[in-house]
């Protein structure tokens, strides 16, 4: 039975304007009202998708956000964290040393604020939600845990990152495409499936109470895991190959044409 449905925000819950229409909006509120936990996946921190968590009225007490594509899980009113992991500055030095030796930007997050480093090429990436950017040289940088590394670019140069990662470092991190012009650098044991897993065991659930809706790279994790995986219509190939569940775009209300048949909202 499935208890708790999973989404990624960009290009699946939201539309290419990055809104949630109405349609969907309504779809998700039914479901919640029926008992169906409804739960955003996302990359980002939560202050940068507050508005959504407030239009979908995910502000109970028992409402979680899986941010920074599954390093922390966090309570959605009193703030307070299910569950934590992240890269340490040692760990981030090969990375740095490849990006600086290659011509690669890097943004590098903490759960608070974002560190654009800046003795690389210029980054090209932007964060809503008033998220305070502090720009500084890699060696400057704080000695904390950080929840991902960001690489914005142009999608040509990206596919060139892609193509120069060594064997080790590929071992050394969870390397995901978020989208087009975004290449994400997380812990090895970091994804949005380690977070809804441990957001499940919180419930005393499974992943045989999971719908999870996605569409690149960085949603593969929770849709594999999940009892019910559904890629979007305008997903990668790679995640249409992997699922067994379609839907429409995101353009579509693709999110809310599958939950209203699965789940007989009408």
């Amino acid at each position: 039975m499935i208890k708790l449905v999973a989404l990624d925000l960009d290009n699946t819950l939201l539309t290419n304007d990055k809104k949630i229409s109405k349609v969907n909006e309504l779809a998700l509120k039914k479901l919640s009202a029926k008992g169906v936990k409804v739960v955003l996946c996302t990359g980002r921190p939560i202050n940068a998708i507050w508005h959504y968590i407030e239009q979908l009225g995910l502000t109970d007490p028992a409402d979680f956000t899986i941010t920074f594509n599954g390093a922390l899980v966090i309570n959605n009113t009193s703030r307070k964290n299910l569950a934590k992991q992240g890269l340490s500055k040692t760990d981030l030095v090969p990375l740095h040393e490849f990006s600086k030796a290659n011509d690669f930007p890097l943004d590098i997050l903490n759960f608070d604020q974002v560190y654009p480093i800046t003795d690389l090429v210029k980054s090209t990436y932007q964060l809503g939600g008033g998220i305070k950017f502090e720009p500084m040289t890699f060696d400057e940088l704080p000695d904390q845990l950080y929840a991902k590394v960001v690489a914005a670019q142009k999608p040509a140069i990206l596919d060139k990152m892609v193509a120069g990662l060594t064997p080790e470092l590929k071992k050394q991190y969870h390397v995901a495409r978020s989208q087009p012009h975004i290449l994400e650098f997380l812990s090895p044991t970091t994804d949005k499936s380690v977070g809804l897993h441990a957001l499940l065991q919180h419930f005393g659930w499974d992943e045989s109470n999971l719908m999870a809706f996605g569409d690149a790279e960085n949603d593969a994790g929770m849709l594999k895991s999940a009892e019910i995986g559904v890629a979007m219509a305008n997903a990668q190939p790679a995640i249409t190959a992997m699922t067994k569940y379609h839907t429409g775009t995101n353009e579509e209300d693709g999110v809310a044409e599958f939950v209203d048949k699965y789940f007989k909202l009408d």
